[in-house]
């Protein structure tokens, strides 16, 4: 059975590469366009790894990581952020939310699949 991977990113081009990529190397993918969407759209379902964009619409990347390690189900479940940001107080917060790794964008698929499979493997 396919591991399960949540991308929350508002780019709909992002959300596509990352989804093509992690599809190609076995995972399933639930794609959520902002933090408040995918917050929505977890409703308890089983995810082994989030990748989450910081800056977004509605709720931010670091919000949405504080509140889904809020959430019992989704306390262990490791966080990649996919982000433009590289300013080290940026990567700090999102560290102290629970994120686990951070890849910047632009960033080639190996690199973000490499980032996946040090977390999970397929």
């Amino acid at each position: 059975m396919a591991k399960t991977i949540l991308i929350v990113d508002d780019s709909a081009s992002v959300r596509q590469v990352v989804t093509i990529a992690l599809k190609g190397a076995g995972y399933d993918v639930i794609a959520g366009v902002d933090g408040k969407d995918a917050l929505a759209k977890l409703n308890g379902q089983r995810v082994h790894l989030i990748i989450s964009d910081v800056n977004m619409p509605n709720m931010d990347g670091i919000t949405f990581v504080t509140e889904v390690k809020k959430l019992p189900a989704y306390k262990f479940t490791p966080v990649i952020m996919l982000t433009t940001e590289s300013q080290e107080d940026k990567k700090k917060a999102a560290q102290a939310a629970g994120a686990k790794a951070w890849v910047t964008k632009p960033f080639q698929p190996p690199q973000m699949l490499a980032a996946v499979s040090k977390l999970i493997a397929p």
